[in-house]
């Protein structure tokens, strides 16, 4: 698959898809960007007059790209297209440190390596950098495909 492909899989969408671009993708890691919009609706209320990027909505970057962007890719090395559209991955842990804000406006990468992968669960490190190149918040986090009913 392509890293195209693997992005259309992502099962959040816009305006809750923060996943603008899979740069590179292999067994081993995946590097994503995205763009935080001025707009995005999280801004007004934090906070009011100077808007930054709150951390659980960094969490969820990192998670969609390297659990759910990272783990529809290690699962489409063994499965059928079918049967990954049939699964659905959710979010199980995360052990994160923030160390940088992302204001509106910002474009960050988002990096993840794949500490494992067994029986559809994923582990991954993975952090995101801001433009400058600064680290804002990195960590371990984890996830599983599970069947959908």
């Amino acid at each position: 698959m392509t890293k195209e492909d693997i992005l259309a899989l992502v099962p959040q969408q816009p305006p809750f898809r923060f996943i603008d671009e899979i740069l590179e993708l292999n067994e081993d890691r995946i590097v994503a960007s995205y763009t935080f919009r001025e707009d995005e609706s999280f801004y007004a209320g934090h906070f009011p007059g100077n808007p930054i990027t709150p951390g659980v909505i960094l969490l969820e970057t990192m998670a969609q790209t390297g659990v759910v962007a990272f783990g529809i890719y290690l699962a489409s090395l063994q499965m059928t297209l079918a049967e990954i559209q049939q699964t659905l991955t959710v979010f199980t842990e995360a052990e994160v440190e923030f160390s940088g804000m992302v204001k509106p406006g910002d474009k960050v990468t988002i990096r993840a390596s794949k500490v494992y992968f067994r029986r559809l669960k994923l582990k991954a490190k993975a952090e995101i950098v801001n433009q400058l190149g600064e680290v804002v918040c990195s960590g371990a986090i984890a996830g599983i495909g599970v069947k959908q009913s």
